[in-house]
């Protein structure tokens, strides 16, 4: 009889992780050494597409590690008759961007090295300072949001020097009295009729904050509906909303980058009206994820995701 431990099938999923996060970052240096594109922007841009393959259902699925999607019409020029073209001076008659990258003759949009040294060629065309490759960045994504969400993985990659960015907590510390439930998608009337887009979490007045994961600030301040809030972007796209706060932490700053469990202000029942309104409803924290799939940004519940980080809190109280 063989049995199998949960905390074993997690550290089974670890370690493949790890060493596929091993072989992802020797692909980004080996190509940043023939280039001079820095590996933190090709793991942002890698990062990005990757999300928004993993949301996506008009994107084929990638055979390799490497997950940049580059259109056959980009990949083989958008006048070349053949959209399955590896020449790579063909291609390169036609304008397409595919390249080989491996030294093998053939420009492969399947192969891992021929993709990556691809789209950094692309961006080496405009320079390798950072004006020039957002220059580049937008010009090939043709979308602001697109090229701010890579900026923001860009500085989260090159801050920590490793993409073991994927931890999480719950936003609450554990010693505190809070209560939730799946409210995510019930009716809402101020302001118009609505859903509820996140969990609600009951705490006292004052109760800290906490980030639940790695990311970019990319919003501080006051909004009618969430009073007091604070928005930050994760290295997996994902849009992580505070709202209703009492109040800031000393020093947050929209760009700042913040960690899982830092603090970022505390519970309390601002919103529903002009800024300062507060006092409308019980203190609580609202908290929603937001995903965006490269065209659009969607709500989805956080509650599951909620649950497992309070459980995963607990498991390390208990070690």
């Amino acid at each position: 009889m063989i049995c199998i431990s949960a905390h074993s099938i997690a550290y089974g999923a670890e370690s493949n992780q790890s060493e596929e996060n091993q072989k992802l970052m020797s692909l980004y240096k080996k190509v940043e050494t023939v280039t001079n594109i820095p590996w933190y922007v090709l793991a942002s841009i890698d990062q990005y597409e990757r999300n928004v393959r993993h949301s996506r259902k008009d994107i084929p699925k990638a055979e390799g590690l490497i997950e940049i999607y580059i259109k056959p019409e980009v990949w083989v020029g958008p006048l070349n008759p053949n959209k399955e073209d590896m020449n790579p001076i063909s291609i390169g008659l036609f304008g397409g961007i595919g390249e080989d990258g491996n030294g093998d003759n053939k420009s492969d949009p399947k192969n891992d090295e021929d993709v990556l040294y691809s789209i950094a060629h692309y961006l080496q065309s405009y320079g390798t300072d950072l004006e020039n490759l957002k220059i580049g960045l937008w010009d090939y994504y043709q979308r602001d949001k697109a090229v701010g969400l890579i900026l923001g993985h860009m500085k989260l990659y090159k801050k920590y020097g490793h993409l073991d960015l994927d931890t999480h907590t719950f936003p609450l510390p554990l010693n505190h009295n809070f209560s939730y439930n799946n409210t995510w998608g019930d009716a809402r009337g101020w302001g118009g009729r609505r859903i509820h887009e996140g969990t609600d979490i009951f705490a006292n007045y004052g109760v800290p904050v906490r980030s639940t994961c790695f990311g970019v600030i990319e919003m501080k301040g006051w909004n009618r509906f969430g009073g007091w809030r604070v928005g930050i972007r994760d290295i997996d796209n994902t849009y992580h909303y505070f709202a209703h706060l009492n109040g800031f932490a000393d020093g947050i700053h929209a760009g700042q980058i913040v960690e899982p469990g830092q603090l970022i202000g505390s519970v309390g029942s601002s919103g529903y009206g002009p800024p300062g309104t507060a006092g409308k409803f019980p203190p609580h924290l609202h908290y929603g994820l937001y995903k965006d799939n490269g065209r659009t940004e969607w709500s989805f519940d956080p509650y599951p995701h909620l649950k497992a980080w309070e459980r995963s809190d607990r498991n390390k109280k208990k070690q």
